[in-house]
């Protein structure tokens, strides 16, 4: 299970003195136990991915906020803790493939306006499952959409 991975990380991460690396896990371990406690239960991989997909998402809006205010340093702080996070993630999508997914979605799902966009992101997310952010979804529908 993904869980037990992180746990066995953090572990090596300490023996070996990576004091980024173990802050960055102990924290994502937390996340995960609170949603386990919301559920009332354990979690599985998937929802462990979500949770992560959530603390990396946090990371590069972090990053971003702090680079806007000038504080380089600590952006590069977030970023480094996000690069540690997305490694507990399945390999992203490329441009190209999640393109013909979500002009599949827009095909099969018979939407040919912008008012139409969250059924399409819908049936893209679903697909996806993590391999690729909302964010990007989003533009590649809207532009989709919008040429017709």
């Amino acid at each position: 299970m993904l869980s037990e991975k992180i746990r066995s990380d953090l572990q090596q991460a300490q023996l070996k003195k990576e004091e980024m690396k173990v802050s960055t896990l102990r924290l994502l371990l937390s996340e995960i136990s609170y949603a386990q406690i919301s559920k009332g239960g354990e979690l599985s991989d998937t929802e462990v991915e979500t949770v992560v997909a959530r603390e990396l998402k946090k990371r590069r809006e972090a990053a971003s906020g702090f680079r806007q205010g000038g504080r380089e340093e600590q952006a590069q702080k977030e970023e480094a803790e996000a690069k540690i996070l997305a490694e507990y993630l399945p390999e992203q999508l490329s441009d190209e493939e999640l393109q013909k997914i979500v002009d599949e979605a827009v095909a099969s799902s018979g939407a040919t306006s912008i008012t139409e966009m969250g059924k399409v992101i819908g049936v893209v997310m679903g697909k996806v499952a993590g391999r690729a952010e909302g964010a990007r979804v989003s533009v590649l529908v809207k532009e989709r959409l919008g040429k017709g």
